[in-house]
């Protein structure tokens, strides 16, 4: 049987959908399906070459007459080309807003049923960005009018369903980790370049938007810090971190914090971290938290949204309410002033992220989907409401 060719679109950034998105194409073209990337720029996680993986630029032309460039109507040309001349079986978007839209106009111009579209929900599209009244409708009738939808989160299903009434057939796919690539590593090298033997690292890694709740990141470490010797170590980038610079700099952390910025290899520096700090005001899931895991990190996270579908309080991670500073410096005391606690805590969490969360597990379940949308006879899915 031919493996689908597919069109991934996505946000070409180091946030969780991106991430995803990449992580899913590079397995799918492992296994032999031929991945299209179509966006803005080459995904961070696609630099090197591999076999079975192609890039299609989103070109956006300036014209004086738009106050801003068209990017939907740019991205839907774009899939509507590539799909024509690579022969795309399905275009697979990560967001419904705009990418669900590009794909929507794309297929309208296609032959019909020509392509096939999926939709993956990944949160803010559903939380945020979908609920603002200018784009509600929007949202609603591209979720509906998508051959298949997929949420990563229980808790970001059952939300689509209860702000847009529909979506009830939505398939919860979780984000998954590579835990080969995602692995406990003892590189004591590593760790010497941010803390000293005495001290504990903590680490926050995330595009530093206001839901990610940074000053907390701070007001815990600060409190941890005054306890016991330790190091922050802030990974990522984003509109916050102006914010996040002045509250080191007026509680006198400056020596304590390191901003590392948006680097790639976080497989590498997760390792040598002994907690991670995510105290989110909400997360449909939480990828950092299960990379982290993965590498043996027991994670501190948000009890708001799905990070409770894959962290058990107590067991493998810790969950607090993002406004319970005092709850978040306690468990971050507890863990670090323990290290039999840390290292069985550790070892669940390694064994939890490697197992239902691992890659080969999660990958099947979309090609699985796709297997069932592809199959001849009446379409598969549920969602289109064509007329």
């Amino acid at each position: 049987m031919r493996m689908p060719a597919i069109g991934i679109t996505c946000y070409p950034s180091q946030g969780g959908s991106g991430v995803v998105a990449s992580e899913l194409g590079l397995h799918l073209a492992r296994m032999g399906c031929e991945i299209h990337f179509i966006a803005t720029h080459l995904p961070f996680r696609l630099e090197n070459y591999h076999q079975n993986i192609f890039y299609h630029p989103v070109e956006l032309p300036q014209y004086p007459l738009f106050q801003h460039s068209p990017y939907t109507l740019s991205l839907a040309s774009t899939m509507h080309d590539v799909a024509l001349r690579c022969g795309l079986d399905i275009l697979h978007v990560h967001y419904a807003i705009p990418h669900a839209a590009g794909a929507y106009l794309a297929r309208q111009m296609l032959p019909p049923g020509r392509v096939k579209i999926v939709t993956t929900l990944h949160g803010t599209d559903i939380t945020l960005v979908g609920q603002e009244p200018s784009f509600f409708p929007i949202t609603r009738f591209l979720i509906e009018q998508s051959d298949a939808v997929t949420a990563v989160s229980t808790f970001l299903r059952d939300e689509t369903v209860r702000v847009f009434s529909c979506g009830e057939d939505i398939e919860v796919i979780p984000n998954f980790v590579d835990a080969r690539l995602y692995t406990p590593k003892d590189d004591p090298a590593v760790r010497a370049r941010f803390a000293q033997p005495d001290e504990k690292l903590l680490v926050h890694a995330s595009n530093f938007r206001k839901v990610k709740n940074t000053p907390a990141v701070i007001d815990v470490f600060a409190r941890v810090a005054a306890a016991c010797p330790a190091k922050l170590l802030l990974i990522g980038d984003g509109p916050e971190m102006t914010t996040v610079r002045e509250m080191v700099r007026e509680r006198g952390l400056q020596d304590r914090v390191i901003h590392l910025g948006a680097v790639t290899g976080l497989e590498d520096l997760l390792p040598a971290c002994d907690l991670l700090l995510l105290p989110s005001l909400h997360e449909s899931f939480g990828l950092v938290a299960l990379e982290a895991m993965a590498c043996g990190v027991v994670p501190l996270a948000t009890s708001r949204g799905g990070a409770g579908e894959f962290i058990h309080d107590g067991i493998n991670g810790f969950l607090r309410d993002p406004d319970d500073i005092d709850g978040m410096v306690a468990a971050a005391l507890r863990v670090l002033g323990d290290d039999a606690l840390r290292q069985h805590m550790a070892e669940e969490a390694r064994r939890d992220a490697a197992g239902d969360f691992g890659a080969p597990c999660v990958v099947k379940k979309y090609l699985d989907l796709y297997d069932r949308l592809l199959a001849p006879g009446p379409l598969r899915a549920t969602f289109r409401r064509d007329g």
